[in-house]
């Protein structure tokens, strides 16, 4: 007899493939790293975080052929990047003098941002100094990985304002050395990286008149993290995952949104949606609320509308607390103490 379909069996297997016992050590200790790092407030112990995540430094000297210094691009952020660029290893071990890479044609450039869920991990994290280096080398490419700043200290739109404010830099013919050629400009992101390079991307393309040399021909979005309203099945199969688990998930929102926005946001997903985990407080914007399958729209002020197909309607006198679903009755035509 063939083995029964097991529904939860396959969620499991979906959640956790077959992995190789390094790998599968590397996903074990990101798992302890990020969850060791969290403080019961809300905050990331940042201190104990550079001690588990021990950044490398940048190398003059080309390594695999290629060199990499730290730039600064806004020293009153503070907000520096780490660039990497192919480099011929000269006779005295060094990358090659100005003159020498003078003489040769400028490099296009990949704007990288490296994932961590908005709040871990840096550009000089080993593994993205590792990865920005076999990207320069195999694309032939300078590559500006940006050390945004990072949450929940620095809330959106804070890495989103760094991603433009590493294509002012680029902008600037001053800061190309070695030679660069800012009109063959990608940009790329892996998880939280990914969405922000969809947010820069954007906002550059509302106005590229601001730029007068950078060009942005391309965006590569590896793993992008957006989320939504509501979690999709894809996310519920999540649950208890390595790394990627739906409470790591809803943390790493609640420290990257913001509480209070003053403005609609399109910041978590392509689409202004918000999840469901980090819905802002006395916001005067339309909020959404839940009951099981019904959904309802509230006002500011807590006034009933319209609540789901049925034309049912709900309301409530007050607002959650941060980050906290809503829920509101399915036939109330009163307010309610809460929603």
């Amino acid at each position: 007899m063939g083995e029964a379909a097991d529904p939860a069996a396959r969620g499991r297997v979906a959640v956790a493939p077959p992995m190789p016992w390094r790998t599968r050590l590397a996903v074990l200790a990101a798992g302890y790293v990020t969850d060791a790092t969290r403080r019961a407030d809300g905050t990331v112990n940042r201190r104990l975080l550079g001690v588990l995540d021990k950044g490398v430094a940048a190398s003059a000297a080309p390594r695999n052929g290629v060199a990499s210094r730290d730039v600064v691009i806004d020293a009153a952020a503070p907000l520096r990047a780490r660039l990497f660029y192919p480099a011929p290893a000269a006779a005295g071990g060094g990358g090659g003098s100005r003159g020498e890479q003078d003489g040769r044609r400028p490099l296009p450039v990949i704007v990288f941002f490296h994932g961590g869920g908005f709040a871990y991990l840096s550009a000089a994290s080993p593994a993205y100094d590792a990865a920005c280096r076999r990207i320069a080398r195999h694309a032939a490419a300078a590559v500006l990985s940006v050390d945004y700043r990072r949450a929940p200290e620095h809330r959106c739109p804070a890495a989103y304002d760094d991603g433009l404010a590493a294509l002012r830099f680029l902008d600037d013919p001053a800061n190309a050395d070695p030679p660069l050629d800012p009109a063959r400009c990608f940009l790329a992101g892996d998880s939280a990286g990914g969405n922000i390079a969809h947010h820069v991307a954007r906002r550059y393309a509302l106005d590229p008149s601001r730029f007068a040399a950078v060009r942005l021909r391309g965006l590569v979005a590896i793993q992008p993290f957006f989320g939504g309203e509501e979690r999709t099945p894809a996310e519920l199969r999540l649950d208890g995952a390595p790394i990627v688990s739906v409470a790591r998930t809803n943390w790493m929102w609640r420290a990257f949104l913001p509480p209070a926005p003053t403005a609609p946001t399109r910041r978590a997903r392509p689409t202004p949606r918000w999840p469901a985990s980090s819905r802002p407080r006395r916001s005067r914007w339309p909020r959404w609320s839940s009951a099981g399958t019904t959904r309802c729209r509230t006002g500011s002020a807590g006034t009933a509308t319209r609540c789901g197909p049925r034309g049912r309607r709900c309301g409530c006198s007050s607002t959650p607390a941060p980050y906290t679903p809503s829920t509101c009755s399915r036939s109330s035509r009163t307010p309610r103490t809460s929603c």
